[in-house]
């Protein structure tokens, strides 16, 4: 038996998770700004469950659903940083209060959450951190340009942070997922920008008709990426990175190959720039 601690668990991702490692025979603390939501969703708190309240952009809800946690179930010997939403729009069209707010969530709040979780996983010796980032993370794209900055830099910090932790015996993945049947493109989870520029006009409107005629179309199953999380974390020997979905795989491989084309196109002027003996 493990224990869980899942953040952003009140629906999508984070909700499936939970509920798949629960009927694992695991116990879950699960953790959203509205509690409620998740006692409605998982019927409750029982032995195995810890419905939590958290803010993971306020630092003493952080502190405090850790020590809450830490109290009911002893341990956490996996962390699901699940939270977060998608900040879309050109750049120019997001403003600095927006783009502050993105990396609140999506950056600085794992950040914060994993910080306070590592000196428990250091102290057991063992641990896995799951990070969800997204093929945003993977490879840019128009119209996502903050929301992609904001999951490239947990994908670079989880690279740097599953060679800090490998000596402790806790291992880091870093999930990067496509489009899967979630929530994730209602207006309830999803922003646009708040700066409105002619030049972007057709664009943003195409963008956003296109979205929302994807809503809840999305060929990923979120059941199956919550069981496949439940086995990656029984895995002895997780991957840092991991696909999420046939697309997911797909800008994988897209990805590998452009990057290989690029270094050999350029390899000549790269390799020139080194000292010459």
């Amino acid at each position: 038996m493990q224990t869980w601690f899942v953040t952003g668990a009140s629906r999508g991702f984070g909700l499936e998770i939970a509920r798949a490692a629960l009927a694992a025979g695991n116990k879950v603390i699960a953790t959203a700004r509205e509690r409620q939501h998740i006692i409605d969703a998982l019927q409750g708190d029982h032995d195995r469950l810890c419905a939590l309240t958290l803010d993971v952009t306020q630092p003493t809800s952080v502190d405090a659903a850790l020590r809450e946690a830490i109290e009911r179930f002893g341990r956490i010997d996996v962390l699901v940083n699940n939270a977060g939403y998608g900040q879309l729009g050109a750049f120019e069209e997001v403003s600095r209060d927006q783009l502050a707010r993105q990396f609140d969530t999506n950056v600085y709040g794992v950040f914060d959450v994993t910080r306070v979780v590592l000196p428990t996983m250091r102290r057991q010796r063992s641990g896995h951190i799951i990070t969800i980032s997204s093929i945003a993370g993977m490879s840019g794209g128009a119209g996502s340009s903050i929301y992609c900055a904001s999951k490239h830099a947990v994908s670079g910090w989880s690279e740097a942070l599953a060679e800090e932790l490998a000596p402790f015996g806790i291992k880091v993945t870093c999930v990067y997922p496509g489009r899967f049947r979630t929530d994730f493109l209602d207006r309830s989870s999803v922003r646009y920008g708040d700066i409105p520029i002619a030049d972007y006009a057709d664009f943003s409107a195409a963008r956003m008709e296109s979205l929302d005629a994807n809503n809840h179309q999305q060929a990923g199953d979120p059941q199956k990426f919550a069981l496949a999380m439940v086995d990656l974390a029984s895995n002895d020997e997780p991957p840092v990175w991991l696909a999420g979905g046939s697309e997911g795989y797909r800008v994988f491989m897209a990805k590998a190959d452009a990057l290989r084309d690029n270094a050999e196109s350029w390899k000549d002027v790269s390799i020139s720039l080194d000292v010459e003996d």
